[in-house]
């Protein structure tokens, strides 16, 4: 199974969704930001993305665009994960690039099923 690439500034975030996947398991890997994604983008196979939306550096509103007009990343499904759950939010995300959108605190029911129909 290809691997869950968590990308958070907030390392309890990370922990808290690390910890769910694993015992559900999903392989995890986690970033604090998206230097980090790229390496391990690099160097992993990655079958989706789970991005926390608003962090310093590059935010995910940067880092969609970029993911998806980069070749080698554009296939892998990025799913918005932020507590921006206000109307609108989710239009916001997907019109950025996301191919989904989960707010804080994940419903994690739903992620999991947005997980097995992106993995499949």
């Amino acid at each position: 199974m290809k691997q869950v690439l968590i990308i958070d500034d907030d390392q309890r975030n990370t922990f808290a969704l690390s910890a769910l996947l694993k015992s559900y398991a999903y392989k995890t890997l986690t970033a604090n930001n998206m230097v980090e994604a790229f390496a391990l983008l690099m160097k992993e196979e990655i079958g989706i993305i789970l991005l926390d939306m608003t962090m310093p550096g590059m935010d995910g509103y940067n880092a969609i665009p970029l993911l998806k007009s980069t070749k080698e990343y554009n296939n892998i499904p990025v799913i918005a994960v932020t507590a921006q759950a206000m109307a609108g939010d989710r239009e916001k995300c997907i019109e950025a690039g996301a191919d989904d959108y989960v707010s804080k605190p994940v419903d994690f029911d739903m992620l999991t099923k947005i997980l097995d129909e992106h993995l499949k």
